[in-house]
């Protein structure tokens, strides 16, 4: 690949179900390569797997990834110089390169029906052989094909892998990569409706779209060599790949699967991680920039991605990670933003109190989910057990007599604001020569049926002196 030849990458989901996150995380790399070096970057959607196809599932891809702030140049819903950019709209292509391995001997057709394939491999596992096809169909004459075409009998069509060879491949990160082309399997290129499978349509389109580097995860290095063939035989120059070390779950064994909860790229959205941090969190899973700086924008990543910093050891996804870096995004968000954004999460809450609530909120929760959690009981009926009022060492007794003072100090005030309602508190305290810290624990299990909340004193403005004397009164008949 010259320098001047142009950047171009591609990200080619299935629409076969929601975007993992693992795929998120490669058209990261994608993205900002090609950013990086004033390219274009494709989405292309590989829908050859019909069985598997969710309807619905194209334009939901393409939403989430519009919703981690991701653009493309050329795609499905914008078009481009080299569309279609969507695989079953591209069929009278792929017949036209399936016609010219056939004319060459580097591909055939294959006749077989499904029993003898399945008896064939149930044999070769019995013997302790590695299933492949028997080439059967290989040595089948000119006028045996034209027959069973005549007679419409059901066909796939194969690569001819060249036998006794040393399929020689080139990865960015492993290097030189050699394989013997007996183990290579004489793969199916044209399904029996027409459609091609993955490993010939992948081929053609990242060639004809002009495609430069292709960034993908390394479950797909095993296919390498079948490709490599594919490009050989048509006399065409491979684009550089990179093969992207597989993440791994959070316990660091196995790919990140739905045995830790869901992996789409939408569930971290909906669980109220920000797209910014996601992003942040999946940049640095593969990647560092050899600094310490660990906070990054897209504009940030693009500017200081490159190949040369991607990492041979496969990444553990560590949620602790994604929270903490999750609640820094939060922190760097202005109020009115972050107020906008918890709306989804708090539907209960009018917007006017969300705004005031949303500064406290700020400051304190790691993921926009958790912000119930601080907020229930403002517009939910709590309840809880008598023993939760008496913190730290407080009997009945006292917290009794704490609670009732307090609640006819605050319902005789005639103004309600933060520093009256704090001042006639702590003047409660000192003229009862009473522990600060336990006071305030056993008020703010009163107000907020828990003892960790949000800044109890800060909350009462918002609620209202109203419903705060209800809370006090509430606590003091469980403890009457």
């Amino acid at each position: 690949m010259s320098q001047n030849t142009p950047i171009r990458t591609r990200i080619a989901p299935s629409p076969t179900g929601q975007m993992h996150i693992g795929t998120l995380r490669t058209l990261l790399y994608n993205y900002a390569f090609a950013k990086k070096h004033h390219g274009q970057f494709i989405i292309r959607i590989e829908d050859t797997d019909q069985k598997r196809l969710v309807p619905g599932t194209q334009q939901k891809i393409l939403d989430v990834i519009k919703r981690y702030g991701i653009s493309w140049d050329e795609g499905p819903d914008i078009g481009g110089p080299y569309g279609p950019y969507v695989q079953t709209e591209r069929l009278a292509i792929y017949q036209k390169y399936i016609k010219r391995l056939l004319d060459r001997g580097q591909a055939y057709y294959c006749f077989c029906s499904p029993a003898r394939l399945e008896k064939m491999r149930l044999t070769q596992t019995k013997n302790k052989q590695v299933p492949r096809y028997d080439r059967h169909c290989l040595s089948l004459s000119p006028a045996k094909i034209a027959k069973n075409l005549k007679q419409n009998k059901p066909y796939v069509i194969r690569l001819r892998v060249p036998q006794d060879q040393k399929i020689i491949c080139q990865d960015f990160i492993r290097g030189k990569i050699v394989v013997d082309s007996r183990q290579i399997d004489d793969q199916v290129l044209l399904k029996s409706n027409g459609i091609p499978t993955y490993h010939f349509a992948v081929v053609i389109d990242d060639h004809l779209m002009k495609i430069s580097h292709v960034l993908r995860g390394d479950e797909w290095l095993a296919s390498l060599p079948k490709q490599v063939i594919l490009y050989q035989y048509l006399k065409w120059k491979p684009p550089i790949f990179v093969h992207l070390p597989v993440i791994l779950n959070p316990n660091g064994r196995g790919k990140m699967s739905k045995r830790f909860g869901s992996v789409s790229a939408q569930s971290f959205l909906d669980r109220g991680y920000l797209p910014s941090a996601v992003n942040n969190f999946l940049m640095l899973l593969g990647w560092n920039p050899g600094t310490d700086q660990e906070l990054f924008t897209l504009k940030d990543f693009i500017d200081s991605f490159n190949l040369q910093k991607l990492h041979k050891t496969q990444p553990v996804f560590d949620i602790k990670k994604l929270d903490y870096l999750n609640g820094l995004h939060i922190r760097r968000l202005t109020v009115s933003r972050l107020s906008k954004i918890l709306a989804p999460f708090l539907p209960a809450i009018k917007e006017p109190v969300l705004e005031k609530l949303t500064p406290l909120l700020k400051e304190r929760i790691e993921k926009l989910s958790e912000a119930h959690c601080f907020t229930d009981f403002i517009y939910q009926k709590i309840d809880y057990p008598v023993d939760l009022l008496l913190q730290r060492g407080a009997d009945k007794k006292l917290a009794l007599d704490m609670l009732t003072q307090a609640r006819d100090a605050l319902a005789g005030s005639p103004n309600w604001h933060f520093q009256l309602i704090q001042q006639i508190l702590l003047d409660l305290i000192a003229k009862n020569e009473w522990n600060t810290g336990r006071f305030f624990m056993v008020f703010r299990v009163a107000i907020c049926a828990s003892p960790c909340t949000l800044p109890v004193v800060d909350v009462l403005p918002i609620i209202g002196q109203k419903k705060t004397i209800d809370k006090l009164n509430f606590a003091l008949a469980k403890l009457s």
